[in-house]
Order: C-alpha cells, then sequence, then structure tokens
C-alpha cells in the first residue's frame, strides 16, 4: 500500500519506462532467438552437412547477440536513470516536508530516525526498482516466453520444468517466512546505531572528560554487533538460494537428458530440439528465481516505504492561514493576551495565563528559575508551538493570521544553544540577509562584539566556519549568533539566553552596542543573569508557568520577592542597598 503511495514520484519518467519496456522486450527477443537458429544449425546443418545454412544461421545468431547486448546496455543505463531519479525526486520530498515540521513533528521523530529515512530506506526503495526495472520485468517476460517456446517444442517434458519450479518456489517461501520478520529489526536497529553515533561524535569532549570512551565503545560495540549479526543471519539464508538453485537446476538438466534421450531414439525428437528445450529450460527456471529474488527484496522495501510514507503524511500542525492578515511593514508591538500552553503529550500546562506587551524602543526581559517557561514564551512567537488558549499578537494582528514566512522575516532569532553552518563567518552573518553589505556585515560584527577575534584570523571574514561551529569556542559562536540576527535588520529581536556563554565585561559591552543598534526595535530578552537586564525597560518575573512580577529593576526589589532572592544570590549587598535607595 505504502509503495503505491510514493509512485508518484516516477510520473515524470513515464516515457523513458516505455521506451526500457521496449528495449527489454528487445532483449528477452533475442535472447530466445539463439537457442532456435542453434537447433537449426543442429538438426539441419550438422545433420545434413549444409555448410551454407550453418554459416548463415551463425551470422544471423551474431547479429542477434550483438543486438541483444546493445538492448541490455539500454535497459541498464535506463534502469538507473529512473530510479536514481526517482530516489532524488523522494529525498526532496522528504526533505521539504521536514523542512516544514513544527517542533511538534520534529519530536515525533528522533533525529536520527529522520536521517536513516532519508538515507537508507530511500537507497533501499531505489535499489529494489532498479531491480524491478533491469531484473524483474526481464526475468517476467524471459519465464513467460521461453516456458511457451519449451512447451512447443516438448510437451511431453514440461512437467520437469514445472516440478523444477515448483520446488524453487517452496525453498524460496520457507526462506521467505523466516526472513521478512527479520527486516523491521534491521531497520530499527540502524536507527540505534545512527542514534548512538551522533552521540559520540557530538559528545565526545564530554566522554573523554569523563573517562568512557570504554563504556562509549561497548555501548556502541553491543549495537554494531547486533547488526552485523541478524545481517549475517539473513545473508547466509539468502545463500542457500544459489547451492539450491544449481542443486534444482543440474537434476532438471539429468531429467531433461535422461527422458529425451528415448524420444530421441524413437525419432520423435532431435538432438538440436533437446539442446533447445534445455536451453529454455534453464532460462525458465533463472527467471522464475530472479522474480523470487525481487520478492525477497520487495518486503525489505515495503517498510522503508512506510517509514518513508509515515513522514510524508504527517499532517503539519502549524501551518499558514487561507487567507493571511496584512500587516504593517514597520512596528514591531508584540502582545500576548491571557495566553495558555500544554506542550503536545504533557498533563499540565507549562505556561499560565500570560499577558504582557512589550514595545518597540523598549527592552523586555524575561528572568526565572530553570524550567519556569521563559524560553517556551520566546518559542511561541516565531510559531515554533502554536498557543493553546489565548493570543500572540504582532503590531495587533494574531500571529496565527499571518503567514510564517511573513512573520519570521519581521524576527531576528538567537537561540539558546548557538547554532552555526559549515562555511565562512560571512556565510554564516549573512544567513538571515544575504544581500548584506560589507558594511552592515562589519557592523553587525561590531555590535555583537565578534570583530575582535575575527580580526585575529588569518582570512577575517572568509574563515571557514566547521559544522555546528566545533572551531570556536561557546562565548565566540555566541557573538556570532547574535550577529547574524544583527545583519538581519529585523523589527523585533528574540535573545534566547543567548549572553550566557560571554564574561561580563563582554556582555555589558555588546549590552551598551545593542542599545545603540537596536534603537526603535522591541527587544526581548531571556536571562538567567539580573546583570545583564538591569537596565531593561521591563522585567518580568516567571515562576511556574506565571506572571509573578513586572516592572523595571528597582520596582522589582521591592515589590516581588522571587526576583529579590535571585538578586540576592548574584548582586552583592552593597549593590542591592544602592539598587533598593
Amino acid at each position: 500500500m505504502s509503495g503505491t503511495k510514493i509512485l508518484k514520484y516516477l510520473s515524470p519518467y513515464v516515457w523513458p519506462l516505455i521506451l526500457m519496456a521496449i528495449f527489454v522486450y528487445c532483449q528477452v527477443s533475442a535472447t530466445l532467438a539463439l537457442p532456435d537458429y542453434m537447433a537449426r544449425i543442429i538438426n539441419e546443418g550438422i545433420m545434413k552437412q549444409d555448410t551454407n545454412l550453418i554459416f548463415r544461421n551463425g551470422l544471423i545468431m551474431i547479429l542477434i547477440a550483438i543486438g541483444g547486448s546493445l538492448a541490455a546496455i539500454a535497459v541498464s543505463y535506463l534502469s538507473s536513470k529512473i530510479s536514481t531519479g526517482f530516489a532524488r525526486n523522494l529525498r526532496e520530498a522528504l526533505f521539504s516536508k521536514v523542512e516544514n515540521f513544527s517542533l511538534i513533528e520534529l519530536n515525533k521523530f528522533s533525529t536520527a530516525s529522520l536521517i536513516t529515512r532519508n538515507t537508507n530506506d530511500v537507497q533501499q526503495i531505489q535499489m529494489v526498482f532498479m531491480m524491478f526495472f533491469r531484473i524483474a520485468l526481464l526475468a517476467l517476460l524471459m519465464g513467460i516466453l521461453s516456458t511457451t517456446k519449451a512447451y512447443y517444442l516438448a510437451p511431453s517434458m514440461t512437467w520437469i520444468m514445472a516440478v523444477a519450479v515448483v520446488s524453487l518456489i517452496l525453498i524460496i517461501a520457507l526462506l521467505f517466512k523466516i526472513i521478512i520478520p527479520k527486516f523491521s529489526q534491521l531497520q530499527k536497529l540502524i536507527d540505534k546505531l545512527n542514534l548512538i553515533t551522533r552521540e559520540l561524535l557530538t559528545g565526545l569532549r564530554v566522554i573523554r572528560a569523563f573517562n568512557k570512551e570504554d563504556y562509549e565503545a561497548q555501548k556502541f560495540n553491543k549495537v554494531n554487533q547486533d547488526l552485523t549479526h541478524l545481517n549475517l543471519f539473513i545473508n547466509r539464508l539468502m545463500m542457500l538460494l544459489q547451492p539450491a538453485m544449481m542443486l534444482i537446476m543440474n537434476f532438471m538438466m539429468i531429467a531433461i537428458v535422461w527422458f529425451s534421450a528415448k524420444q530421441i531414439e524413437l525419432g520423435s525428437l532431435q538432438v538440436g530440439s533437446m539442446l533447445a528445450f534445455l536451453q529454455y529450460s534453464m532460462q525458465a527456471v533463472s527467471a522464475f528465481l530472479m522474480i523470487s529474488i525481487i520478492f525477497i527484496a520487495i518486503p525489505r522495501a515495503s517498510i522503508s516505504a512506510d517509514r518513508i510514507v509515515e513522514v510524508l503524511e504527517t499532517d503539519i500542525q502549524i501551518k499558514d492561514p487561507i487567507k493571511p492578515a496584512r500587516v504593517p511593514k514597520k512596528g514591531g508591538k508584540v502582545e500576548f493576551k491571557n495566553v495558555t500552553f500544554v506542550y503536545p503529550g504533557a498533563a499540565e500546562p507549562v505556561l499560565y495565563n500570560i499577558s504582557f506587551v512589550a514595545l518597540p524602543g523598549q527592552t523586555t526581559a524575561f528572568i526565572g528559575s530553570v524550567g519556569s517557561g521563559k524560553s517556551t514564551i520566546i518559542n511561541l512567537i516565531p510559531r515554533f508551538y502554536d498557543v493553546t488558549q489565548g493570543q500572540i499578537l504582532i503590531d495587533d494582528v494574531d500571529v496565527r493570521n499571518m503567514k510564517q514566512h511573513d512573520l519570521r522575516a519581521r524576527i531576528g532569532y538567537v537561540s539558546q544553544k548557538a547554532i552555526l553552518f559549515s562555511g565562512t563567518i560571512e556565510e554564516n552573518i549573512t544567513y538571515g540577509n544575504p544581500h548584506a553589505t560589507q558594511e552592515e556585515i562589519f557592523r553587525a560584527a561590531a555590535t555583537a562584539q565578534a570583530l575582535e577575534f575575527i580580526k585575529e584570523l588569518d582570512q577575517k571574514f572568509n574563515s571557514s566556519v566547521a559544522q555546528a561551529g566545533t572551531n570556536f569556542s561557546g562565548g565566540q559562536k555566541q557573538r556570532l549568533a547574535i550577529a547574524r540576527a544583527l545583519a538581519k535588520n529585523p523589527e523585533i529581536y528574540l535573545f534566547d539566553d543567548s549572553f550566557s556563554a560571554l564574561d561580563f565585561k563582554t556582555d555589558a559591552a555588546l549590552r551598551m552596542a545593542l542599545r545603540r543598534e537596536a534603537k526603535g526595535k522591541t527587544v526581548l530578552i531571556v536571562t538567567q543573569r539580573i546583570g545583564t537586564i538591569m537596565d531593561a525597560d521591563k522585567i518580568i518575573v516567571i515562576d511556574g508557568g506565571r506572571i509573578v512580577g513586572q516592572g523595571t529593576h528597582k520596582e522589582l526589589l521591592r515589590n516581588c520577592e522571587i526576583y529579590r532572592e535571585i538578586a540576592s544570590f548574584q548582586l552583592s549587598p552593597e549593590e542591592l542597598t544602592a539598587d533598593l535607595n
């Protein structure tokens, strides 16, 4: 069922498929014509010593062989082109689908599983399609036509072919029953191996710091061994097919020679016809074997198809409205109206009845204990999730009534974990604004306090960035991520605990530069440091998903006990006394 759902990705290759079918027929016709001419040479040429007939039919056989070879080359070329093009289309569809996933759908599938589905699973389907185009169609025609030709040559001996084919089918059916359930386990083990490999590579520093190399190696080896043993089990069973086929074919040849000898003696069958019948029988049995191998490969591909279709048919919960609202080009006012949010599958809300207004030209900060819901507030604004109750408005328009592209074009977002992409520093800074001028790039880096360490690099802004920015420190990555948001020049800045890796001096310099650069913009900051937000126009204290205090730093020190407790741990008694006065 799943296989039929992905066949639409073959639609661009209808004419190549038709052309390939024609070449397959030509190849089969050429292969099946050779025994006929061989029988004619033996029966009429050799027996009657007709040299001209032998050379004439021999020349025709050479031409047929050349034509069949050319047809086989064309079939190989077209099958490769169609199957690889199909795989490309399928990967593109998968990637596009995953790219449009919200965090809700991404949490449904693990990253390792999505990678496996877009690589190994697509490859399994591609392999089966290539086998089908190159082998199955050929084998099907070969089996039908060779059986028909063998029957017309010697109807009384076709039962030998039937016994051979039935014996082969019984062996394959037994293997089929054992192997098929193992394919699902195989794909799950590949997912698990992918997951462990990613964990090892991303957590290498931590593993070394805690001397857990042996433990992680054992964990990897266990999954690797399980996958190896399962693959060996499947492949060993599959290898039984070859000796079984050889045994059946050899017994079939013996039976054909045995029973045809008497007919040759009686004159009802000629030697050339017997040899042609033998050739057709072997071709028929080989054809049925090839078809059976395809049928064994299909269930594994079917499991892969199910996994791919599961992704392609996943309903994306966060969608663009049918009729998007028009939003003013300039503004930046952000308003939460009685927002309550529950994570999918959670029993309790993480946010309760959140209401506040963040105005352009002001800095609104959020502070609270770990797990209080601060980052969730920031993630709701660009619609990484949709609110459960209430509204989020930008310039008095509900974000759910805006196109996601238009909404996110107005936002400069810096995530809690600084993410960089492989490429150059300049490519990372201009990621949100590819048309940024050199002056804008320079200014963004200077504001983010990244210019100092960029100038020390040999290639400056053209210096390479490794995958995930592993060749930079945590603070450097955060500054480059902030520069990327600044270069976009949006109306709204969202900083999700984006200053945690900066020293106090750099933090203070960055905030001072940010006030100048983001003048007239709406700035929302999530942080654990009071020193980062002391100068904010509005500080919102979150506790247990609820707002327990709003105001300036001094107002909250007087009126909010939770804020005062946080401040007492981070500020000296002298600073607290000075701020209270």
